[in-house]
């Protein structure tokens, strides 16, 4: 459970008539020990609520407590034991009298009126939904009538896989409660409470019976959102059960370290994971944008996992994939299949969002919205519209001056705008994207972008490369699936004569991000690693898969150059910085060596320079 905030919440006390029941209940050894029905509720969503809405929501559950849920208490036979600030916890002299009082309030709380008049406020009251667990086990009592044990922990730990308005029974109480209930329950399967070493089995009471959503954060920037449903298994055998589990805990651990979208805890799908339900109700149960849903399938060699992500509004797919994983080595394959569905989910969702931005009206753009307009024309590298970009992202964080993806994106504007030669007061450029990498990172610390963006820099910038690549590390640690920051490490580290180290990360960064807007970014820095290395042949391939990508990127004609030179096209290296000159008419060879020349390696840096100046570059 979590704590209340400081300062946020006080301990509410029942009314008259259930302190009365407690009395009764009251013990006057020190402790004593007796069967019971616990049951918790939970607000769902209580920190984002409280954050936005404070008054509003101390004021509408206060209403809650008071006119629904003690006075049902009472009806139900139940007892109040304590609150914990975001919800409480009761007992009950049998499982039915809690399965009663649980289903009342819930339909209570979801037909409950307003409280706008009685707040003295214009706004709307927050709507307030709840979890509930109901669990039989042992308690132990102590002279101040709190109650504790396992049975408590169960409880607990249960309410966290019960859907907004749902309400989740331990196998324990549904065995009793089973011929009283008018719908079958859903068999939430055997689940895994944390801290607790054996599964416990549990049941869904109509989850999607109501409308109640998970409050979503509501700041400028509103990232999307996703669900990661339990994948079905199709197979039958219960070992792929585990891997099923295993496929969605690791999809669930890498969306969380990327910090522009937003992932739902597997816990709180568990409760639909066995549901026909639309998409679209799920989607608004768990106050999400995008679900994603999938199966394991056997075939005589491997195992078959097929995903497909949706859109939870429309219902609509976006992306669809299928990985395979041979039997004989099922898990080993785990983290492949894993990085295979990863690398599909981010950057369609992003280029689902641009698509949903560019459609809408200027009034309604949000700081992510304008973010993901900037980082297309970044990405376009057309000098006529480059300027706007860096518009943008002011606007974006004028939106939301707490977002920290707006910075770290300009900041990294500032580094392109030096490094294609368009900058006209490179001193200032320089300044700016070390203010804006360093404000990025004080908003979140843990921005793996941000921490790149940054580290880069102070490789390319400041020829800082010790800071760098310890940048690197703390980005890398921050979110191991972070493409950008493994493709970045890999430039810093072909400067430093460790190419073959390059490589490596370079490989890994392009895995997590294979359909990347970036791509050209990331082929360069192939190329550069290549070079580093003497891989000449290769280097070029990348370099002109680069060139493929995008034409207007200066940095990859000055290595594309260097490569064919070095290959004996001195032909083809001449009309190569042609180009470059083209897109970079003030280029000077002596300013380039002075400030952008990156290799610190003497061997390669040498062997670079001395190309440049064989190709009868502007001195």
């Amino acid at each position: 459970m979590r704590r209340p905030r400081p300062g946020g919440n006080v301990m509410v006390g029942p009314p008259a008539s259930v302190k009365a029941a407690r009395g009764r209940r009251a013990n006057t050894d020190q402790f004593s020990r007796r069967l019971a029905a616990i049951v918790f509720i939970d607000i769902v969503g209580y920190s984002i609520l409280m954050a936005q809405h404070e008054t509003a929501t101390y004021a509408r559950w206060m209403t809650l407590l008071h006119e629904i849920i003690h006075p049902e208490l009472a009806r139900h036979r139940g007892s109040f034991i304590k609150s914990t600030g975001d919800g409480l916890l009761a007992e009950f002299p049998s499982a039915l009298d809690a399965l009663n009082w649980a289903r009342q309030t819930q339909r209570a709380v979801t037909q409950a009126p307003g409280t706008t008049a009685a707040q003295g406020n214009d706004d709307p009251p927050p709507p307030i939904s709840l979890r509930i667990a109901v669990h039989l086990g042992d308690v132990f009592t102590d002279a101040s009538n709190d109650i504790y044990g396992d049975g408590v922990n169960v409880a607990a730990r249960l309410q966290e896989f019960a859907a907004p308005g749902g309400i989740v029974l331990s196998e324990a109480v549904h065995d009793l409660v089973r011929g009283h209930l008018a719908f079958p329950a859903h068999d939430l399967g055997l689940l895994h409470l944390k801290n607790f070493e054996h599964p416990v089995r549990a049941f869904m009471v109509n989850p999607l019976a109501t409308t109640q959503t998970a409050p979503t954060l509501q700041g400028q920037h509103a990232i999307p959102s996703i669900a990661v449903l339990p994948l079905q298994n199709l197979s039958g055998d219960p070992s792929e059960g585990y891997f099923c589990e295993g496929i969605v805990e690791d999809i669930v651990s890498s969306l969380a370290g990327l910090r522009d979208i937003l992932v739902i805890s597997r816990g709180s799908t568990l409760g639909l994971a066995r549901q026909n339900a639309d998409l679209r109700e799920i989607g608004r149960a768990l106050g999400v944008r995008y679900v994603l849903t999938g199966s394991v399938r056997r075939s005589p060699t491997r195992v078959r996992v097929s995903v497909q992500l949706a859109d939870a509004v429309t219902g609509s797919g976006i992306w669809a994939h299928t990985a395979d994983a041979l039997l004989h080595d099922l898990f080993d394959q785990q983290d492949h299949v894993v990085e295979a569905i990863v690398a599909g989910i981010a950057p369609h969702i992003r280029r689902y969002e641009l698509r949903r931005a560019l459609r809408k009206h200027p009034e309604s753009f949000t700081a992510y919205d304008l973010t993901l307009q900037a980082i297309e024309l970044i990405n376009l590298l057309d000098r006529a519209t480059f300027e706007r970009a860096r518009d943008l992202l002011k606007r974006a964080i004028d939106e939301d001056p707490l977002f920290a993806l707006p910075r770290a994106w300009a900041a990294h504007w500032h580094g392109i705008n030096i490094g294609q030669g368009w900058s006209t007061d490179r001193a200032a450029d320089i300044a700016s994207a070390v203010e804006m990498s360093q404000r990025a990172i004080g908003l979140d610390r843990d921005n793996a972008f941000a921490l790149a963006v940054h580290a880069h820099l102070r490789a390319y910038l400041f020829h800082d490369y010790a800071t760098a690549l310890a940048g690197f590390e703390r980005a890398l640690a921050s979110c191991p699936n972070s493409a950008f920051a493994w493709c970045l490490s890999a430039a810093t580290l072909s400067y430093v004569g460790r190419a073959e180290d390059a490589v490596r990360n370079l490989e890994r960064g392009l895995r997590l991000s294979p359909f990347d807007p970036e791509l050209y970014y990331y082929y360069n820095i192939g190329a550069w690693a290549r070079y580093a290395l003497g891989a000449y042949e290769d280097a070029l391939k990348w370099a002109r898969m680069s060139a493929t990508e995008n034409p207007r990127f200066t940095a990859n004609f000055r290595v594309m150059a260097a490569i064919q030179h070095a290959l004996g096209q001195t032909e083809a290296a001449r009309n190569t910085t042609a180009e470059m000159l083209r897109l970079e008419p003030d280029f000077s060879l002596a300013r380039y060596l002075a400030t952008r020349q990156p290799f610190r390696d003497p061997a390669v840096s040498d062997r670079f320079i001395a190309v440049l100046r064989d190709l009868d570059l502007p001195p």
